[in-house]
């Protein structure tokens, strides 16, 4: 169904606007090389969108960079067509006659532009958050506590690419974090992904340490194993890794933060996610002991928050990533706003609080647009102080 929908939504973004743009402007005209000009990117991105869901084994690869030359395609020409809707409405209602297709050109162009650039520099385009939770049950020594989340790093996009992630790590370092939570996904699916970077990740420091969760990449269920044990073995691979980069497991379990005389609990769970994702969180398990405390929770699908932890639980304050919000954003809004209740920012349902972290890296598509690579500072503070 999934498919279904993302094959149709292509269908239209390609073919309305040259349906449009040949209906309005080159219907009638003589100019063969025009209309063949408008509707031959389009056949072959068609084609080429057939033969990668035919092979896609084969071209997964590659359907990045596909992706990407059909946004620089469909995009700026839907721009267009808006545009030259608005300003023909315009013309027709007040009885003008601006030249709309001149005009439209423009913010196509400079859609094409902001496309290109979030191709080449916005998978680099690290951006620092700063977002306050307040709460009641906040121990006050921890009033003014930091928290730095990372979320979502996909080591293996990240390929050949070291000194990018140094960037980050550096800028990580630089706020000077109380604690340092990663919310999943540090691996597209095989853990020797890390190998590249272990030492770069190592890096990250925070007074109180680094923990971290599994996601759902992490399980390695997206590529094909010669047997069940294997991914296992991969699993715990990618675990061994972390623990050696100095970042703790948060497996279905939980640690206790003291400061003075106070303390606070951060619990990690495994990825709890409908389906086709996995689901082995075990929250009551993972939160056991915790009880009366303020607690934060780390849970990679945001999902987790109104299935399971708000109806069953008293935590506080959820953290968590997965939603990437689709790595593109136009004017605020994204696809994924149709997919994720929660899938980018703070949340809060009375006095308690989900964040979705939109990611530090890239998947399926190598690029950002607006839905920049972002870095999470959380200050808690008590609010009765």
């Amino acid at each position: 169904m999934i498919l279904l929908r993302v094959t149709i939504f292509f269908l239209l973004l390609l073919l309305l606007p040259d349906w449009y743009i040949h209906r309005t402007y080159l219907r009638g005209k003589n100019n063969k090389l025009y209309k063949r000009l408008l509707w031959w990117p389009t056949i072959i991105l068609l084609v080429l969108l057939g033969g990668s869901v035919a092979f896609h084994d084969y071209v997964r690869d590659f359907f990045g960079i596909y992706l990407i030359v059909t946004l620089c395609f469909c995009i700026p020409k839907l721009t267009f067509m808006l545009f030259s809707l608005l300003l023909r409405g315009i013309n027709k209602v007040c009885r003008t006659n601006l030249p709309h297709a001149a005009i439209s050109a423009l913010p196509a162009l400079a859609v094409l532009g902001y496309i290109l650039f979030g191709a080449i520099k916005g998978k680099e385009n690290f951006k620092v958050r700063e977002v306050t939770f307040s709460s009641a049950n906040l121990p006050k020594s921890f009033d003014g506590y930091r928290i730095l989340q990372l979320s979502d790093i996909h080591s293996g996009s990240w390929k050949g690419n070291a000194k990018a992630l140094k960037k980050a790590i550096e800028l990580c370092n630089s706020q000077n974090a109380d604690l340092a939570l990663f919310t999943g996904d540090l691996v597209n699916s095989r853990a020797d992904e890390l190998l590249e970077f272990k030492e770069i990740f190592a890096g990250l420091k925070a007074k109180d340490g680094v923990y971290s969760v599994l996601g759902n990449h992490d399980y390695g269920t997206y590529v094909n194993w010669n047997s069940e044990a294997d991914r296992l073995a991969n699993i715990d691979s990618l675990i061994a890794r972390e623990n050696m980069m100095g970042w703790k497991m948060l497996n279905n379990s939980h640690t206790i933060i003291k400061r003075d005389t106070d303390s606070i609990a951060v619990i990690g769970v495994e990825n709890s996610g409908r389906p086709p994702f996995p689901n082995y969180a075990k929250l009551k398990e993972a939160s056991a002991g915790t009880e009366g405390m303020f607690q934060v929770l780390m849970s990679h699908d945001p999902t987790h928050w109104r299935r399971e932890v708000l109806p069953k639980s008293d935590i506080e304050l959820t953290l968590s990533g997965h939603t990437h919000d689709m790595q593109i954003t136009f004017f605020g809004l994204s696809v994924s706003s149709f997919i994720y209740p929660e899938h980018n920012g703070m949340y809060m349902e009375g006095d308690r609080g989900l964040y979705v972290n939109i990611g530090l890296g890239h998947v399926l598509f190598p690029m950002r647009l607006g839905a920049w690579p972002e870095i999470t500072i959380i200050t808690l503070k008590n609010s009765k102080t």
